[in-house]
């Protein structure tokens, strides 16, 4: 993403988190953005998108909610927001080096002990 004009991707090439993290860094190092990507800053960030996210359902009842996605327009600022948060999260766990998915599933592992279905 050196150029000013970023081609559209290609549909048949896979999506991973390494490469959409290296994505998020290609774009944010063609704008100098570095510098500010600290983790207190991509928390912040981060907080702030979910927030944005939480205002969408806000008032909503239950059922409401559970139709969101039916409005174009209402569903259209949800893929934001969602892609936001994720952009904000990946952009932490990239500077941090964490690898997003091997913790999300040492988290299930310890949730599953923690938690034991019911027999």
């Amino acid at each position: 993403m050196t150029g000013e004009h970023q081609e559209p991707r290609d549909s048949r090439e896979p999506l991973d988190v390494a490469r959409l993290q290296r994505r998020l860094a290609e774009f944010a190092a063609a704008r100098h953005w570095q510098p500010y990507h600290t983790p207190k800053n991509l928390v912040a960030a981060l907080s702030v998108e979910a927030s944005e996210l939480v205002e969408i359902f806000q008032w909503l009842t239950p059922e409401e909610s559970a139709r969101v996605m039916a409005d174009p327009d209402t569903a259209h600022r949800v893929r934001d927001e969602v892609a936001d948060v994720l952009a904000y999260l990946l952009q932490l766990c990239e500077v941090l080096g964490i690898d997003p998915l091997a913790a999300l599933d040492a988290k299930i592992d310890r949730n599953e002990r923690r938690f034991p279905a019911p027999e």
